[in-house]
């Protein structure tokens, strides 16, 4: 029997608008991954240093106060950091206009979510994703 893939889920930055990252969560655990969720205003240390005592495969960053690339690319250079990037697969969630998107994708992250985006397409791309 394999072990679920873990994620870890994270707000990062002032934003305190957590319900969709909190959606996102519950759909991922109900569709059997293993989930960890920081919780609201988190530091980019904190977020990185919990993925790695966790051992996720997967890290979900969710903006909704317009912070995104700030925040986001604090992420990304503490994984760097902790030399732990090329392990764990990046997505983003949250209000994030197309231009800052494609910023994002070329930070590493496979995939940005808008709201209203499915459940379904997150489960399978993660799933996908986790499988390579």
């Amino acid at each position: 029997m394999t072990a679920p893939a873990r994620v870890l889920i994270a707000k990062v930055g002032l934003d305190g608008h957590d319900r969709g990252a909190k959606v996102v969560a519950m759909g991922l655990r109900d569709a059997g991954f293993e989930v960890i969720y920081t919780g609201i205003r988190q530091r980019a240390a904190d977020v990185v240093r919990a993925c790695i005592e966790e051992d996720v495969g997967a890290l979900g960053l969710s903006s909704l106060s317009g912070g995104h690339m700030a925040n986001f690319a604090d992420v990304v250079k503490e994984l760097k950091k902790q030399k732990v990037l090329s392990r764990i697969h990046l997505f983003a969630g949250g209000v994030i206009p197309p231009a800052d998107q494609l910023k994002l994708r070329k930070l590493g992250f496979f995939a940005v979510y808008p709201p209203g985006t499915s459940l379904q397409t997150i489960v399978a791309d993660l799933t996908s994703r986790l499988k390579k």
